[in-house]
């Protein structure tokens, strides 16, 4: 596992620890992502991310709470997410910013890095 993981492109990296982080904060991780590297900015885009609780909640009409609730796990994560990335590509991370949508089940995590330096 650690050769493969080894051979991955750092969006992959980036994608997968994503992916391991949500699933130790709130017991089950989203079954897609995929994280984009551009100059200054890192998106991670995931998909089926509510556990079975939170798709409860929202099939009884407590949308607002189960986006409150991700809201406060993305502020408990903040540090730990912000480490994947500083770490993957060896550049401080000056921005996060976190989104959660119900109908589709998305989420999106996006990362300014701080400008590299010229040369």
């Amino acid at each position: 596992m650690d050769q493969q993981r080894e051979n991955q492109s750092p969006s992959a990296k980036i994608a997968t620890s994503v992916v391991q982080v949500m699933h130790a904060y709130t017991g089950r991780g989203p079954t897609k992502a995929r994280a984009t590297i551009n100059e200054d900015m890192v998106t991670v885009l995931l998909a089926d991310t509510l556990t079975n609780g939170e798709r409860t909640l929202v099939e009884n009409g407590r949308a607002n709470r189960v986006i409150r609730l991700r809201h406060d796990y993305q502020l408990v994560m903040r540090h730990d997410l912000i480490g994947i990335v500083e770490t993957e590509l060896d550049r401080k991370v000056i921005a996060f910013m976190s989104q959660n949508h119900i109908d589709p089940d998305l989420a999106v995590e996006i990362f300014v890095l701080e400008p590299a330096a010229a040369g």
